[in-house]
């Protein structure tokens, strides 16, 4: 991992383990694509076509999950290739390459973080229904900012089939919660204990409703058991479930592919950039 100084801010990359993984897998001289996957694209377990080289696509795909420690804008991809690590097909391994040929075009971008911000840690949770068809499972994706700059995200396949948008949303709110929960014990220990509850944005009114209101049953009893602990996040003042419009719902890269403007507009709010926008750096 290297790290870029300037006066007002730190940036962090993998820009060298990113050249090596070109490399490795024959795509130094790739063509770059825009987006690391085409929005319209559905990949699933059957697809029709031939079987891919199984331990060659594993490769990748670790590869790609270990670039996400500084590379949260191919989270949500690795995290989706990554359910296809038995019986690999050619679509599957031709998704993974178009990855490789969207960080060639993105070769030196990490994550900026810029001094002289609140310590404040604020999280933002989406999730996309039924998104993954096979199985009609939704996916969860969360990110939270402290200061500036994303420094904590995930992207995951829900457990359970969602009955509706409302209740995939709060399952995801209640993963977000957790993490939140942890990640104030966190930031206790090096001394910046979060006093007032953290703001966690959702863009579903209703599965705000229903963390906030311990007595609307007839849409959340249905809905396993663990997931309803938000509420009681809430009521002690640990979490704020905020709304947000979803034009401005940052996890909202976590759960889907995008389009390209779309894509890039989210890309910019996790504050992931290129090296080459910072003026005065110095390399350590």
């Amino acid at each position: 991992m290297g790290v870029t100084q300037t006066e007002g801010s730190i940036f962090i990359h993998q820009k060298k383990y990113a050249l090596t993984l070109l490399d490795k897998f024959g795509l130094k001289d790739c063509k770059p694509v825009s987006t690391p996957l085409v929005a319209t694209d559905k990949l699933q377990r059957e697809d029709g076509s031939e079987a891919a080289d199984e331990g060659l696509y594993r490769k990748i795909v670790g590869s790609l999950l270990y670039l996400t420690a500084t590379r949260p804008d191919i989270m949500f991809l690795a995290s989706l290739l990554a359910r296809f690590m038995h019986n690999p097909s050619k679509k599957h391994y031709g998704a993974a390459k178009r990855v490789l040929r969207y960080i060639q075009g993105t070769i030196d971008f990490g994550i900026e973080y810029v001094t002289g911000k609140s310590a404040l840690l604020i999280g933002y949770c989406d999730s996309d229904w039924s998104g993954f068809e096979e199985d009609m499972k939704s996916t969860s994706g969360y990110a939270f900012t402290f200061g500036s700059g994303a420094f904590s995200w995930a992207s995951d396949k829900q457990h359970s089939v969602a009955l509706s948008t409302a209740e995939a949303e709060y399952v995801s709110a209640a993963e977000a919660t957790s993490q939140a929960i942890w990640l104030r014990f966190v930031l206790e220990d090096f001394g910046e204990e979060q006093a007032a509850a953290t703001i966690v944005f959702c863009d579903n009114t209703s599965a705000i409703a229903m963390a906030r209101n311990p007595v609307f049953h007839q849409r959340s009893k249905h809905i396993n058991r663990k997931f309803h602990f938000i509420r009681d996040a809430i009521q002690e003042g640990v979490i704020e479930l905020l709304y947000c419009k979803g034009e401005e719902q940052v996890a909202d890269i976590f759960t889907k592919a995008l389009p390209k403007d779309r894509f890039s507009y989210l890309r910019s709010m996790l504050r992931v950039k290129s090296a080459s926008t910072l003026e005065g750096s110095v390399e350590m």
